[in-house]
């Protein structure tokens, strides 16, 4: 395909990983990931691979997922980890994981308070 098709930009998962099959970080998809302050700007680092470079710029942008930085850029998750990997030893971006669900109270207390109420009127 030629033109404005994707194959054009196709690039094998194994040469944007070095072929390395997983990081040496644990990512799961939901992992918020950030630029850190005073990391290059995209296109200013010679040694980034032009996938480093588009996870800093997408990243610089606010916390991303995993998952999210795998799907705009158009890479498997599994690459995506990889490469977050390498940004995350060389001190590039900051990972964190989400804000854990709250939960809510149990169905007795609620069952407690309604009973409370219904005792009031």
């Amino acid at each position: 395909m030629t033109g404005a098709g994707r194959d054009d930009d196709l690039v094998r998962p194994y040469v944007v990983t070095g072929g390395r099959a997983r990081s040496r970080i644990s990512f799961d998809v939901v992992t918020l990931v950030v630029t850190v302050a005073g990391a290059p700007a995209a296109g200013h680092d010679a040694h980034a691979s032009p996938e480093e470079r588009r996870m800093l710029a997408l990243c610089r942008g606010g916390a991303l997922s995993v998952a999210e930085i795998s799907a705009y850029l158009h890479l498997p998750t599994s690459v995506t980890k990889v490469v977050l990997g390498d940004l995350t030893e060389a001190g590039l971006v900051a990972t964190r994981a989400p804000a854990p669900v709250v939960t809510g109270p149990s169905v007795e207390l609620l069952q407690e308070v309604l009973d409370g109420l219904r005792a009031l009127v």
